[in-house]
């Protein structure tokens, strides 16, 4: 199944065309899913039906289908499911269990819901196309980005290597008289680990794609160009980029003629630097199946190339391997980079990732790092105590 992300800054019109590319999509019989989980049902003001916790057929377009997980009922299920499961050392501890009824969603539970309801819809049969509706940008990346970052948290605090010592944790509860977290705990973070990598893999998968959607303008541009190198930096690309409410020409009055040139300056550098699509202002919100068609949202493109980050061999020549990372966009005081271990820390601007080093630079030490025409380049020297010697 192939998956569109699309997401963009907040107030550019993401979610109306999420639901217009969906539409275009299933009208071309493609059976499609689109997915949203906004508190307020944009989704379904745009698509002219509501939507809610379960999937429903848009009417008058047979193969489309709109969803809006509930993730107050999801983060509602899951506490009280971790509290039946802890209820031994809960109720040691004196704790008073919290009633469903009386529990509000915290910061963070509709990323989750989302996240879980992108796996769940990707293993799903019934669509051949699923349409994501992400948050504004800073946040859609930093979603993105947390299932690896969970997944690495796990490994470091329950370790496979400390699986081994599960036998005893039955005997040492008993000789020190206290409830121990026992099995559910791993296999807690054993099931935890199995969907996050679920998500990874739709995330990372090669038919997934990224759409950008940006007014054009400087604020856009800003946004845009902080987004590229932000998805570069998760190793992804995006296919298209949709500039949103873009003004006809020409006016005759001096306001919007004033608009639209600084519109038509922004698309002419947007227009070197990405696969533009402009999308037309229709001089109000759209709403319905007839108005989002209006705005001739982009079908199902080619799959872009991935982004690849080689390792180049210059030893003979300079002594040193060099890393390239491609960061478009990317400015060079706002870069920052940490060697830790096996793994690089890479930090561009409000962005951060970390890394693991290909295994014939963790036999190497930096020496040295610059960012030439969006490309960071970072040199390796072998460390004589770890690379292999030639005779």
């Amino acid at each position: 199944m192939r998956t569109i992300l699309v997401t963009g800054p907040g107030g550019s019109g993401r979610t109306t065309l999420a639901a217009a590319t969906a539409l275009t999509a299933a009208r071309d019989g493609t059976p499609t899913l689109v997915l949203s989980t906004d508190r307020t049902d944009t989704l379904g003001a745009a698509l002219g039906t509501r939507t809610g916790p379960t999937p429903v057929p848009v009417p008058g377009t047979p193969h489309l289908t709109a969803w809006r997980p509930d993730a107050a009922e999801r983060f509602r299920a899951d506490l009280t499911a971790f509290q039946d499961r802890g209820a031994n050392v809960l109720d040691f501890l004196g704790a008073s269990r919290l009633d469903p009824e009386e529990l509000t969603p915290l910061p963070g539970a509709e990323e989750l819901a989302l996240l879980r309801a992108l796996r769940d819809a990707a293993l799903s049969e019934a669509y051949d196309l699923l349409v994501v509706d992400l948050p504004p940008t800073p946040q859609a990346l930093a979603l993105l980005a947390l299932p690896d970052e969970l997944r690495r948290y796990l490994r470091r605090l329950l370790p496979a290597e400390r699986q081994a010592a599960r036998a005893l944790r039955p005997v040492l509860g008993r000789l020190a008289g206290v409830p121990m977290p026992s099995e559910w705990l791993y296999e807690a973070a054993a099931r935890w680990d199995v969907e996050l990598a679920a998500v990874t893999a739709v995330v990372e998968d090669r038919d997934t794609v990224v759409r950008l959607v940006a007014e054009p303008g400087p604020a856009g541009a800003d946004a845009v160009r902080a987004a590229t190198t932000g998805l570069a930096l998760r190793g992804l690309r995006a296919d298209v980029l949709l500039a949103n409410r873009v003004l006809p020409e020409p006016s005759t009055d001096p306001w919007l003629a004033s608009v639209t040139a600084q519109q038509r300056k922004t698309l002419e550098d947007w227009q070197e630097a990405h696969a533009l699509h402009q999308v037309p202002h229709l001089g109000h919100d759209p709403h319905g199946t007839d108005d989002l068609a209006a705005l001739r949202a982009p079908g199902v493109n080619p799959t872009p190339a991935p982004i690849e980050w080689p390792v180049t061999d210059h030893l003979a020549d300079d002594g040193v391997l060099l890393w390239h990372i491609p960061l478009p966009g990317a400015i060079r005081d706002e870069l920052d980079l940490v060697r830790r271990g096996d793994e690089l820390v890479l930090t561009v601007g409000p962005f951060r990732r970390i890394v693991a080093l290909p295994s014939a630079l963790r036999r190497c030490t930096v020496a040295g790092a610059a960012l030439r025409d969006g490309e960071l380049r970072i040199r390796f020297t072998p460390d004589p105590d770890l690379w292999p010697q030639t005779r």
